[in-house]
């Protein structure tokens, strides 16, 4: 889920692997009928918390709000970025790369367009519409990252974060693990701070979090830093996907 989408928040569980939520159409506020949310969780210890931080680079900027509090308190977290975003924010793209222990940088396609089908919109996204399409955002993406950081991604997370069923067999045949998530932080980057601190100082054990690091004029970005700095007061094992889902 991304920059536009002001996707209803809720959790989305599943056990070790991928899980879909049928959206509901018109009834879900700006979803187009038919379409799925993959959730995804990590492997927890059962003891303590193990949580999954992951970012979202929408086109937009970068936000040092967030950046900082994570390389300050040593938190592994997988951003998604867009070629997009790498365009826009070289100097945010070299932050990145600069600290390959804290940043882990994975596809979120070339153009930000949601891998759905037809032309239906997407909270307003003009979707991919097609299977050749959504091949082309996938795989463009893949290669700025790439090209970027000299390693070929393992995931990919859609604009929207919603899929046509069809899509997500595209995307695994390319050879890519689909990135959903289980616990949505700022709904779009519209929650004011307060509340997206209370929602990640909320992760469960074997969340994976989702949020935005491409908004900084917006004020969810505070609640963003606020609650990773909230969870690693509390003593929560942060792990990378790559780590979690191994084995």
């Amino acid at each position: 889920m991304c920059e536009f989408c002001g996707v209803v928040s809720r959790r989305v569980f599943c056990a070790g692997g991928l899980a879909l939520t049928m959206a509901r159409g018109a009834a879900a506020g700006g979803r187009p009928p038919g379409v799925v949310e993959p959730g995804l969780r990590v492997k927890g210890t059962g003891g303590g918390r193990t949580v999954a931080v992951t970012l979202d680079a929408c086109p937009g900027r970068f936000d040092p709000r967030i950046a900082d509090v994570l390389v300050a308190k040593g938190i592994p977290v997988t951003i998604f970025v867009t070629a997009i975003w790498m365009r826009w924010n070289p100097d945010g793209l070299a932050y990145f790369l600069a600290r390959p222990d804290i940043f882990t940088l994975e596809n979120h396609g070339a153009r930000h367009l949601p891998p759905v089908l037809g032309d239906a919109l997407v909270y307003g996204l003009a979707p991919a519409g097609t299977v050749e399409a959504i091949r082309a955002e996938v795989l463009d993406g893949a290669a700025a990252v790439a090209k970027a950081t000299g390693r070929q991604p393992r995931w990919y997370r859609g604009a929207a974060g919603l899929y046509s069923p069809a899509a997500i067999p595209v995307i695994e045949a390319l050879g890519f693990k689909v990135a959903g998530y289980s616990l949505n932080a700022d709904q779009g980057a519209s929650l004011p701070p307060e509340m997206v601190a209370r929602r990640l100082e909320a992760a469960e054990d074997g969340d994976v979090t989702e949020g935005h690091i491409n908004q900084p004029r917006r004020v969810s970005g505070a609640g963003i830093a606020a609650g990773l700095v909230a969870l690693r007061a509390a003593g929560v094992r942060f792990v990378g996907l790559d780590e979690a889902m191994a084995g």
